[in-house]
């Protein structure tokens, strides 16, 4: 009986360290970022199409030509509601105290500078995949910005979502650092991956996810429940959405549909920031999303 003790107690503490290993914030590597200079008035265009403005602005605020992200949101999932925190540039209770390599490390790997795991509310999977000048650039542009001292909020999280090792391994299951429209792509539409699958970080909202919160990139931009319980994300696959891509671009410079109607809710902020891009850009995104693979209806089941 010792024995088996004993062994059981040695498995025990053996997978305790090998998930402890495996669980362990990962830093990004700084030599991506050699020799690089950040562009603050080409990262304000980044800023805008990564819609940093539509979740760090307090709730009450009205757009501006320079935000100030004192933060406050509150985005409710079924993990419980997060709060969009301060990233202004004050030093105390935004980023300013932070370092160039801390901020591109929360963005891009989910990491804050004291090495704990940031919830995924923050889509670093998705930002992970930009390229290390537009993060750079977006860095330079978020330091212009007005500094608030309005503190952080704590997020509403229960036990045991609130566990930030466990991050560690929620990344592990659902983290991707490849593309998920793969094959061969013309140009303009591997610009529109890069813009949907990477800065604007569509399939955050239009894609389903499974029962741990991972994205089903296999119903990929297939629609969603809205977390705010109220209606639902649309499929924007070539299986429902029937606009021509002439259609889809206009859309995203106007807010138009070919319909004749109007954005409305969280798609009115995103046409704002689309707005901004060109029409090159904007054609691009039409020309990816003609190209993902058609999907008729979304699962209903969250599992996966």
């Amino acid at each position: 009986m010792g024995s088996l003790l004993r062994g059981t107690a040695l498995l025990a503490i053996v997978g305790g360290g090998l998930a402890w290993f495996l669980t362990s914030p990962d830093s990004l590597n700084a030599a991506r970022f050699e020799g690089l200079t950040g562009d603050p008035i080409h990262g304000a265009l980044v800023f805008a199409i990564a819609g940093c403005a539509s979740c760090h602005t307090a709730p009450d605020s009205v757009p501006a030509a320079q935000p100030v992200l004192s933060g406050g949101r509150s985005f409710a999932s079924a993990f419980g509601t997060f709060i969009a925190p301060n990233i202004s540039p004050d030093p105390a209770a935004g980023i300013g105290g932070w370092t160039d390599g801390d901020i591109l490390t929360a963005v891009m790997r989910g990491v804050d500078p004291d090495g704990a795991h940031i919830f995924p509310a923050l889509p670093f999977d998705a930002y992970g995949r930009a390229t290390p000048q537009d993060m750079l650039d977006l860095v330079s542009y978020l330091r212009t910005l007005p500094a608030d001292a309005t503190p952080s909020q704590p997020h509403q999280i229960g036990f045991p979502f609130n566990i930030r090792r466990a991050v560690g391994g929620w990344k592990l299951l659902f983290r991707r650092d490849g593309w998920t429209l793969q094959g061969e792509l013309t140009d303009q539409q591997a610009r529109g991956r890069y813009l949907v699958e990477a800065l604007a970080h569509c399939g955050e909202c239009h894609t389903p996810r499974n029962i741990l919160g991972g994205l089903r990139r296999d119903q990929w931009l297939s629609g969603a429940p809205n977390p705010s319980g109220e209606g639902r994300i649309p499929n924007i696959t070539p299986g429902a959405l029937q606009w021509s891509e002439g259609q889809i671009a206009a859309y995203l410079k106007s807010g138009f549909t070919p319909d004749f109607d109007t954005a409305g809710g969280e798609m009115a902020e995103v046409i704002r920031n689309t707005a901004r891009l060109t029409d090159a850009d904007r054609a691009a995104i039409a020309s990816y999303l003609k190209a993902v693979p058609a999907v008729v209806s979304a699962p209903t089941a969250s599992g996966g």
